[in-house]
């Protein structure tokens, strides 16, 4: 089982210095739980959270939070949820439901204590559980890491600073670099060997095939 190193890890956060410390017993173990274990999967996923975080330097959203109250497609549904329920951890878990779901899959109570994911102990497991709940992993699989961007952004926000960490992490872990220009591309050909709509975005369908096709090659 590929497993990073601590050398590894402090080459991918090239500016977090002595901050990464209380980080570095939890996040090989958190990977190996879940199961982003191949280099593909890792030189993705703390490109993510680097960016994310600002490589752990921020593991509370830096906004009130007052703006997300009364989001129900957050379950922000008790008066004051919008500040209690802001985003939290490295990869900023957000809104009550999530951080329910974040809370059940880790084992922890995320409702009565929010801040625990702000801590080492569970601040990348909390990243973990949200990368795994999209079903990133089969897409950092097949190279496709501005989609993923997309999906963890909403939009193509510090794209440039992502792929940045991307091909660092890529070359710590001793993969070829990556470029976005062909992504498209790729993303089309997927599609059209499947029948589906070739228009080179990873929708709801176009994703679910991907993820399927990863099973398909584990159970093979």
């Amino acid at each position: 089982m590929f497993t990073v190193s601590t050398e590894q890890l402090r080459l991918m956060f090239p500016n977090a210095g002595a901050r990464l410390d209380a980080h570095l017993p939890f996040i090989p173990l958190a990977l190996e739980r879940g199961q982003i274990d191949t280099p593909e999967r890792v030189a993705a996923f703390l490109a993510q959270l680097a960016h994310e975080s600002g490589e752990y330097r921020y593991m509370e959203e830096l906004a009130s939070g007052e703006d997300y109250e009364g989001r129900a497609d957050l379950g922000n549904t008790q008066p004051g949820d919008g500040v209690r329920f802001k985003g939290h951890g490295p990869i900023q878990i957000t809104g009550r439901a999530n951080h329910k779901a974040c809370g059940d899959a880790l084992g922890l109570d995320l409702i009565e204590a929010p801040t625990l994911i702000c801590t080492p102990g569970y601040g990348t497991a909390s990243a973990v559980w949200f990368w795994n709940s999209r079903g990133l992993s089969p897409l950092a699989d097949l190279g496709w890491f501005t989609t993923i961007s997309k999906v963890i952004n909403g939009g193509t926000n510090g794209l440039f600073d992502r792929w940045q960490y991307y091909n660092r992490n890529r070359e710590v872990l001793g993969l070829p670099p990556l470029y976005p220009i062909g992504e498209v591309d790729k993303i089309r050909a997927f599609q059209q060997e499947r029948g589906l709509v070739d228009d080179g975005i990873v929708g709801p369908i176009t994703h679910a095939a991907v993820v399927n096709a990863a099973s398909d090659r584990m159970a093979a």
